[in-house]
């Protein structure tokens, strides 16, 4: 087997693309890579449009288009960034379960009640269960890597997939912060009755003590009892919701004042997790719950940069809610953020190519 320098060597980053199978067309493999990404695609709970399931493999498919000069961390190519392989089975559980929950959600919307139902009792346990499974197996494959001296990153699915990434981290870390771009505060408890519902992912991160803060940005779409959630949190968490960034600017805010107030309310240690529908949903349309309003790709490129530029260090991300959709453009979108947000983590873990 080739050394990773021979590999190396032997690659042309200015060539082109190579549809060799791995992520962004890179030459390594999982024993070659330093930072390793766990693709989840899974998208049972899902309360508007489906499809995140298929994000793994269409943003997979998107990423050897790529160049890879990037004046933030040159050569960053060089450390190995890799994609461990899509999980047939957990796709295929994904698809069975997503018929019925649409089938549940259905009828809750059409005013049915799930206590008197026991049917769909039966498909809520299943499908609760079925999540923790999950969530277990994700913490255990994610701690697996970190033993082998990998940092890992996890690419969903929908926003429930990084729940184990997450947790598996609070046995790694005493205290770190979590950074959300979204559009929604994902602090439901138990939403549509699912204990591990996408939209109740933070306010699962929350019961872990070692979240010493959860700093929220882009939000534009959410419910009283999220917002009061919020507020009475004693300032753990923080939201930055998109209107009063975007008064703010209007009245003559810069953005990087606008970043600087982001960055200050972290501690030194930050997890992100980056919901696409954060973005402005032109950039990328086919999320499950776009929202008008949002970052545009360079904002949170530079909050991104500046958070590195204060001395925090990124311990682990998760990209999801990207959906194929019907065009090519949501993959390829979330392919370049999947690409910074590695950059960035390997940069402020003073990784040298």
């Amino acid at each position: 087997m080739s050394s990773k320098e021979e590999i190396i060597q032997s690659f042309n980053p200015d060539g082109v693309g190579q549809n060799n199978g791995n992520l962004f067309g890179l030459p390594f493999n999982y024993e070659h890579s330093r930072l390793t990404i766990l693709p989840v695609p899974w998208d049972v709970t899902v309360s508007y449009s489906d499809g995140t399931a298929d994000g793994p493999s269409a943003i997979l498919d998107a990423s050897p288009q790529l160049d890879f000069f990037d004046s933030d961390l040159q050569d960053a190519w060089k450390i190995g960034f890799h994609l461990t392989p899509i999980s047939t089975e957990i796709r295929d559980l994904s698809d069975q379960l997503r018929l019925k929950s649409t089938s549940y959600i259905d009828f809750l919307e059409n005013g049915g009640k799930v206590e008197t139902n026991d049917e769909f009792s039966t498909v809520l346990e299943e499908i609760n269960a079925s999540c923790e499974m999950l969530k277990n197996r994700v913490k255990e494959k994610c701690l697996s890597m970190m033993k082998d001296g990998k940092m890992v990153a996890l690419l969903g699915g929908d926003h429930s997939t990084p729940l184990g990434l997450i947790e598996a981290l609070t046995e790694k870390h005493e205290h770190f912060g979590i950074l959300q771009i979204d559009a929604h505060m994902d602090l439901r408890d138990a939403y549509e009755g699912f204990s591990y519902s996408h939209a109740s992912v933070m306010f699962n991160a929350l019961k872990y003590p070692q979240v010493q803060r959860l700093v929220q940005v882009g939000i534009r779409d959410f419910c009283k009892q999220e917002a009061d959630l919020a507020a009475a949190s004693n300032g753990r968490v923080k939201v930055f919701y998109d209107s009063d960034m975007k008064t703010a600017q209007y009245e003559g805010k810069s953005w990087r004042a606008v970043v600087d107030d982001i960055v200050s309310t972290l501690p030194e240690k930050v997890y992100i997790s980056f919901d696409i529908d954060g973005l402005d949903p032109k950039l990328c349309p086919g999320t499950g719950t776009p929202v008008p309003g949002g970052l545009e790709f360079e904002q949170a490129v530079y909050l991104f940069r500046s958070l590195v530029r204060e001395g925090k260090t990124i311990i682990g991300f998760d990209l999801n809610e990207v959906a194929p959709g019907d065009t090519e453009w949501n993959a390829n979108v979330g392919a370049r953020m999947l690409w910074k947000l590695c950059v960035f983590m390997a940069k402020s873990n003073h990784l040298k190519p």
